[in-house]
């Protein structure tokens, strides 16, 4: 059995080390729950309201150095532990909305969310590669950044590339996001979790509600709108591993993949 927990925190925009105090406390938290799989909210270290390409610039960090990276470091160092992050970062010229990995101490992997929302694109470059599977102490994680939830492609991608559970950092607006991961989860046959932040920024209402959902579906552990802190739970990915939803059917190998080649004609 694995431990994944999902922090859920009230971040503030243009404050990054107030963002970072509020994400030192959710890594103590979970150290302190002994979760092994933590999932933090996108745009943790910058909030998410940016009113311009300035203020993401003056809250951004290059990984694997800068604060908040060297803060995940430091919690995943023990054996065991994984952490995904979201992050405003900065690469040259260029602004991502990013996810960031550390297993054990080492950077695993930085994931540029692909599909921007609402002003994002005023900000950030989309990231220009699939969606990563990590691949540490035996688990096959993949990567997702709040609206590539909308995007069924991008799930299956990942599960199709063998990943058990999918990591999602979000600041989720729209009330049906949570629903959607439900979703993401079944069609796929495997686990997610979601971690949202909470409060409202520049107007921007957040609905937290965070989220660990199994492959059949069911929401095993979901925090309040309100919630503060880390929500966790015990599962088995290798659950994961077995596509048979009936003794007849298969998730993937009942695919008409013949039938779907007019996706990528519109």
């Amino acid at each position: 059995m694995t431990k994944i927990g999902v922090g859920q925190a009230e971040f503030r925009v243009g404050e990054p080390d107030t963002n970072r105090a509020a994400i030192h406390s959710l890594l103590e938290e979970a150290a302190h729950k002994d979760v092994e799989i933590l999932v933090i909210p996108e745009l943790a270290n910058s909030g998410y309201a940016l009113a311009n390409r300035a203020e993401a610039l003056a809250c951004s960090e290059t990984p694997p150095d800068g604060p908040t990276c060297r803060l995940l470091a430091d919690w995943s160092r023990l054996a065991g532990r994984l952490v995904v992050c979201g992050l405003c970062e900065r690469a040259g010229e260029r602004l991502y909305n990013a996810a960031v990995v550390f297993g054990g101490g080492t950077h695993l992997a930085t994931y540029r969310k692909a599909h921007l929302f609402m002003k994002e694109s005023q900000i950030f470059t989309p990231g220009p590669d699939e969606p990563p599977v990590v691949e540490f102490n035996g688990w096959r994680l993949g990567i997702l950044v709040c609206y590539d939830w909308a995007f069924p492609e991008m799930a299956r991608l990942l599960a199709l590339r063998r990943a058990q559970a999918l990591l999602h950092p979000s600041n989720l607006v729209l009330p049906y996001g949570q629903r959607a991961m439900v979703v993401r989860g079944i069609e796929n046959h495997v686990f997610t979790a979601t971690a949202n932040r909470f409060g409202t920024e520049r107007g921007i209402p957040f609905s937290g509600c965070s989220q660990i959902t199994t492959p059949k579906g069911e929401v095993i552990a979901q925090a309040s709108g309100d919630f503060s802190g880390v929500l966790a739970a015990e599962v088995d990915l290798a659950l994961a591993d077995d596509k048979m939803i009936t003794p007849y059917n298969h998730v993937f190998n009942d695919r008409r993949v013949d039938l779907y080649g007019g996706i990528l004609d519109e």
